[in-house]
């Protein structure tokens, strides 16, 4: 396959669509970390082979930059209930003034609770209970969230969160309301806000995985390179590595360099919108450390290739390119709502590790750009066809 057939074109999001059984999207991870299936498509040849994770070590080269995304994800998955009158426990949030929030493209759909999330005590004053994900940082003591059902709560409401013994641990007023069931909260002053999340917390699995999460689920929905809490979403691409295959891939020659962006919004939420130019993605955390952006500059320079594991990892890279408009990339931190699409010219990477993704994603057209969406189209489907396993738990592809 030769050319782009998309050029000239305006492309809508219905482009991006493809079949897909759904018995092929992984609910549980791999027996083992690091055994999943490989696809490997080479963008010179256009040739499609099957390979496996294990052989990465041996597929790169000597002197490739490999960059991760070293970002570790929060049990942000809470379970509150709406309460009217005084906690005993905790003190009252002051009331807040509403402010409209920006309007979203889209949320994603809030997982139904166990059986076990579902009990607990009824208590005097209690409306229902309700679940929260918490997506972003809004300032000391806030978050930014998405609760369901959003009908029930609203500016000025009070929110008690408590883990299995039935205590109270967190309690959270809302002072803003978005569309989409997004809601900005003010939490209580806590002794260690994250120990508590610990405690309570439920691991943020998405909704095509279709169970309750369970205590295997905080080490397998976690990079074992992850250092950097605020994710709400893992870097699935990275969820494949052990401490084995990264020793290897340095024992060949391979240079590893970390960033950081903490998934969120901008991500992973489907698209309401009918043309791809329309698309508009919510902002998310990045930094590139000191070591990182001289690893880069050194690789580009040296005309080496670089290596992103993971969609994350491409937006954080030509974010910052982008910053730099042609210059060095700098040590920074800042957000991005980068949107990369078909045409979108790329400036950093030259290879990319990635999962399967969802139909009419964001992340789908991402790949699309690097790949041409015929080209990832087409392995799509043969993945399909070899039966590999789709989405965050599920199998890799090789991008060369």
């Amino acid at each position: 396959m030769s050319g782009n057939a998309d050029e000239g074109r305006e492309l809508r999001v219905a482009d991006f669509d493809f079949e897909l059984p759904p018995e092929l999207i992984a609910q549980q991870p791999p027996a083992e970390r690091g055994s999943s299936r490989m696809l490997i498509l080479d963008r010179g040849s256009d040739a499609i082979r099957d390979g496996a994770f294990a052989d990465l070590p041996l597929l790169l080269r000597p002197g490739d930059l490999l960059v991760l995304n070293d970002s570790r994800v929060i049990p942000a998955r809470l379970y509150a209930r709406r309460v009217k009158g005084r906690s005993a426990s905790l003190p009252t949030l002051d009331a807040k003034g509403a402010s409209r929030m920006g309007h979203p493209t889209s949320l994603p759909t809030l997982s139904a609770p166990s059986a076990a999330e579902k009990g607990g005590a009824t208590t005097m004053g209690e409306m229902g209970r309700i679940e929260v994900l918490l997506t972003e940082p809004g300032g000391e003591n806030r978050w930014r969230a998405l609760v369901k059902p959003g009908r029930k709560v609203g500016v000025g409401d009070r929110l008690l969160f408590s883990g299995t013994n039935g205590e109270d641990e967190l309690e959270a007023e809302v002072i803003e309301r978005g569309d989409f069931g997004e809601r900005v909260f003010e939490f209580a002053p806590a002794a260690d806000f994250f120990a508590s999340l610990e405690r309570i917390g439920h691991v943020p699995l998405p909704p095509y995985i279709r169970r309750s999460d369970t205590a295997g689920d905080r080490e397998r929905y976690q990079t074992v390179y992850s250092r950097e809490r605020g994710s709400v979403a893992a870097p699935t691409a990275g969820l494949h590595f052990t401490p084995q295959i990264l020793d290897a891939l340095a024992a060949r020659g391979v240079e590893i360099a970390r960033v950081t962006l903490h998934v969120g919004l901008g991500t992973f939420a489907p698209l309401r919108v009918e043309h791809v130019d329309e698309v508009h993605l919510h902002s998310e955390r990045y930094s590139i450390s000191a070591d990182a952006a001289n690893a880069v500059n050194r690789a580009r320079r040296e005309g080496r290739r670089i290596v992103a594991v993971g969609t994350t990892v491409v937006r954080t890279l030509e974010a910052a390119a982008l910053h730099a408009a042609g210059e060095e990339i700098l040590a920074h931190a800042g957000t991005t709502d980068i949107f990369i699409s078909p045409g979108f010219e790329f400036r950093v990477v030259g290879a990319l590790l990635t999962n399967f993704h969802l139909p009419q994603s964001s992340l789908l057209m991402l790949v699309s750009a690097f790949a041409e969406r015929e080209r990832v189209l087409a392995a799509y489907r043969y993945a399909v066809e070899q039966r590999y396993r789709f989405f965050s738990y599920g199998d890799c592809m090789l991008i060369v």
